[in-house]
């Protein structure tokens, strides 16, 4: 049984078509994507900064510090350093910070304590790595 024409007039116009509209989508995801990742590097630190505040910790000196008194001083010190960023896990983070210091972050972004301790581990070692240039942290962080 034959197969009827596929729109376009052909099996390979459709494909055609399809290939370039992605390509203009992931042109423009690209573009966006680097203005997004540009904000968000800009406000992540007021945001966490704002966060922190609500906390016994105060501050990201006083998060940096309550890590280092964690035993987490090797990972943050990679942070500070010029060297490759180490590693954390959420659940290394839940630990150290405890979950009152989780809790009010959380409930800051309201979000879960699993989602903020999560999101920490993922982006605290680029954060402070960022905020600390000359290997130490800049005063208005």
């Amino acid at each position: 049984m034959a197969r009827p024409p596929s729109p376009g007039g052909g099996p390979f116009e459709v494909s055609r078509k399809g290939w370039g509209e992605m390509s203009l989508l992931d042109g423009l995801k690209g573009a966006l994507g680097g203005l997004v990742e540009q904000a968000e590097a800009q406000l992540l630190p007021e945001l966490l900064s704002k966060a922190l505040a609500s906390t016994s910790l105060g501050s990201v000196q006083g998060l940096l510090e309550k890590l280092q008194a964690s035993g987490l001083g090797p990972q943050v010190a990679s942070w500070l350093g010029s060297g490759a960023n180490q590693p954390v896990t959420a659940d290394q983070i839940e630990a150290a910070l405890g979950d009152n210091v989780i809790g009010k972050i959380a409930s800051t972004f309201n979000r879960s304590p699993d989602e903020v301790a999560g999101f920490l581990a993922a982006h605290l070692p680029t954060l402070i790595n960022a905020l600390s240039p000359n290997g130490a942290l800049q005063p208005h962080a």
